[in-house]
């Protein structure tokens, strides 16, 4: 059964102009596109999504980012969606990142890492629900 889950293109995908390149990628491995919007969060839009990591010492840098431009949040299907969309992202740091994914290609540093997965069927849930309502995913 296929599986859903939410990837955020984020501001620096779309400052840098790669956004089409990261969704060429996504369709080359096979992932469908059921919902896709660009969106520019307020800081406190970003301080609610990421609010699992308020406690974290990223969260103000993070918010910052995400609040900083446009983004692009997608719900992607797929067999295995999350682990899937997970291994073509790569590592959260570039430098640690596998050859031929994502951040290993595009991203410039750890926090400026061009696009965001959901880690869980849990996570992948409340973050679709976090941008997209039931119309938007039929």
């Amino acid at each position: 059964m296929p599986q859903r889950t939410l990837t955020i293109i984020k501001p620096d995908a779309i400052q840098q102009r790669v956004a089409g390149e990261v969704i060429r990628q996504f369709e080359q491995a096979g992932f469908r596109i059921v919902a896709a919007r660009l969106v520019h969060l307020t800081r406190k839009e970003a301080e609610g999504f990421y609010a699992v990591h308020r406690a974290r010492p990223f969260f103000e840098s993070l918010t910052t980012f995400m609040s900083s431009g446009p983004c692009m949040p997608m719900v992607l299907e797929g067999e295995e969606a999350i682990a899937r969309l997970r291994k073509l992202m790569g590592a959260t740091d570039p430098a640690k990142a596998e050859a031929g994914t994502i951040r290993k290609a595009l991203a410039t540093s750890v926090e400026r890492n061009i696009v965001h997965g959901s880690d869980s069927p849990e996570t992948a849930a409340t973050e679709i629900h976090y941008f997209f309502g039931e119309m938007d995913l039929t």
